[in-house]
C-alpha cells in the first residue's frame, strides 16, 4: 500500500493485532494465564480466538487497496500476480524457517503454520480479486463455506464413520492432516493441526471478508463507510451466531461460523477505528506504538517468535534464560496469573524497542 492510500485506522488496527498475538504467545508460563488470554479449549471464542483471523481479514483489505490500480489494467495483472506469488513464498519459507529454529530437525519439522497459511490465503485471495468480478467472488465465498460446512459434518471418516465435530480426531480436516502430514504437524497435537491443510480453505473466506470491507472504504467516504462496515460486521456476526447452532464456532477447525464471526467483528473493529482515527481524527498523535507495529508486523512477529525461542531452551543452569527472568517477578501472594500477564506485557515492551527504533528512522520491513 503506497503512503498515499494509507488509512490510519489500518495500520492501528494491524499493530493492535500484533502486539495482541504477541502477548498471548508469550505469558510467563503456560500454567496460569487469564481466560481472556487462553484459546477456547474446542468450541467457543475468547478474545485470543480473534487474533489470527483479524489478520487474515486485514490481509484482504490490504489487498484491495495495493491491488486495485492493476485490477484495472490486464497488462499489468501478470505482473501483480507473479509478486503476489513470490510474497507467498517467501512468507511460506519464513513460516517454514521459524518452525525450524532454532534446532533445525527436518525429521520432524512441522510443515503448516501460521504464515504459511497467511501466504497461501494472500496468494488465493490475490488471485481473485485480480482476474474475478465482484459477483464471482461472492459466490465462491458461499460456496466454499457451504461446502466446507457440508464436507465436515456429512462425509463419513475412514476408520472412525460419521463425523464427530466434539472430537479432535473425528473430523474430516484431522483425517487428512493425519494422511498427509503425519509426524510434520504441530507438536502440541501430534494427530492434527490447527493450522492444517483442509482447515486453511475456509480461512480464505475470511480474507475475502476484509476485501469486501476494503471496497466498502475504498467506495464510500466519511461516516458512511462506518455505516456499511458495521451493517456488514453486525449481518456476519448475526449469521454465525446462527450457523453456530448446527457448526460450532471453532478456531481449530476454522468453521464457516467462525469465518463469520470472527470476520464480522473484524468489519465492526475495522468500522470503529475508521471513525475514530480518520473521520474524527481523535488522538492520531497518542497512537504512535500500535503504528509503529503495524507498519513493520512482520519484522514484529518474527523477531518475538525467534527472541522467545532462544530464551526458552538457552538456559543457566538447569532453568531457562525464561524461567530465571519470570522468576524475578513472581511474588509470595500475587496470583501466578498476574505474574505471567506482566511478564507477556513486559516482553511486548522489549520488542518494541526495535519496532519503534525502525519506525523512527522510517524503516518499513516488507517480505
Amino acid at each position: 500500500m503506497n503512503k498515499s492510500e494509507r488509512i490510519l485506522s489500518l495500520d492501528i488496527f494491524r499493530g493492535l493485532t500484533v502486539i495482541l498475538m504477541i502477548l498471548v504467545n508469550n505469558p510467563g508460563t503456560w500454567l496460569a494465564i487469564y481466560p481472556p488470554f487462553q484459546h477456547a479449549k474446542w468450541h467457543g471464542c475468547t478474545p485470543t480466538d480473534l487474533v489470527f483471523p483479524f489478520f487474515l481479514f486485514i490481509v484482504g483489505v490490504s489487498i484491495s487497496f495495493s491491488m486495485s490500480k492493476v485490477k484495472k489494467d490486464p497488462f499489468k495483472r501478470p505482473v501483480a500476480m507473479r509478486k503476489a506469488l513470490w510474497r507467498g513464498a517467501k512468507l511460506i519459507g519464513i513460516g517454514l524457517f521459524l518452525g525450524l529454529f532454532p534446532f533445525f530437525n527436518f525429521a520432524e519439522m512441522r510443515v503448516p503454520g501460521v504464515l504459511q497459511r497467511i501466504g497461501i490465503v494472500f496468494v488465493v485471495t490475490s488471485t481473485l480479486f485480480l482476474y474475478a468480478d465482484r459477483k464471482t467472488t461472492i459466490a465462491l465465498f458461499v460456496s466454499v463455506l457451504v461446502v466446507y460446512w457440508l464436507a465436515m459434518t456429512l462425509v463419513p471418516i475412514p476408520g472412525v464413520g460419521a463425523p464427530n465435530l466434539d472430537d479432535p480426531n473425528g473430523v474430516l480436516s484431522s483425517y487428512i492432516d493425519q494422511l498427509i502430514l503425519k509426524g510434520h504437524m504441530w507438536s502440541g497435537t501430534k494427530t492434527w493441526d490447527p493450522e492444517g491443510l483442509f482447515t486453511t480453505i475456509p480461512a480464505i473466506g475470511t480474507a475475502i471478508l476484509g476485501l469486501f470491507s476494503g471496497e466498502i472504504v475504498k467506495e464510500n467516504k466519511g461516516v458512511e463507510v462506518v455505516k456499511k462496515l458495521l451493517i456488514l460486521g453486525f449481518a456476519s456476526v448475526v449469521i454465525g451466531q446462527l450457523w453456530n447452532i448446527v457448526f460450532p464456532i471453532n478456531k481449530s477447525l476454522w468453521t464457516s461460523s467462525y469465518v463469520m464471526y470472527t470476520g464480522g467483528l473484524g468489519a465492526i473493529t475495522l468500522g470503529l477505528s475508521y471513525y475514530l482515527f480518520d473521520v474524527k481524527k481523535i488522538g492520531r498523535n497518542q497512537v504512535l506504538i500500535p503504528k509503529a507495529f503495524g507498519l513493520n508486523p512482520m519484522a514484529a512477529y518474527v523477531l518475538a517468535e525467534m527472541i522467545a525461542r532462544l530464551m526458552a531452551v538457552i538456559s543457566i543452569g538447569e532453568t531457562s534464560i525464561k524461567g530465571h527472568l519470570f522468576a524475578l517477578i513472581t511474588f509470595d501472594g500475587v496470583p501466578l496469573e498476574a505474574s505471567s500477564l506482566v511478564f507477556a506485557v513486559l516482553y511486548v515492551g522489549v520488542v518494541c524497542i526495535p519496532i519503534l527504533i525502525l519506525y523512527r528512522k522510517n524503516i518499513v520491513i516488507k517480505v
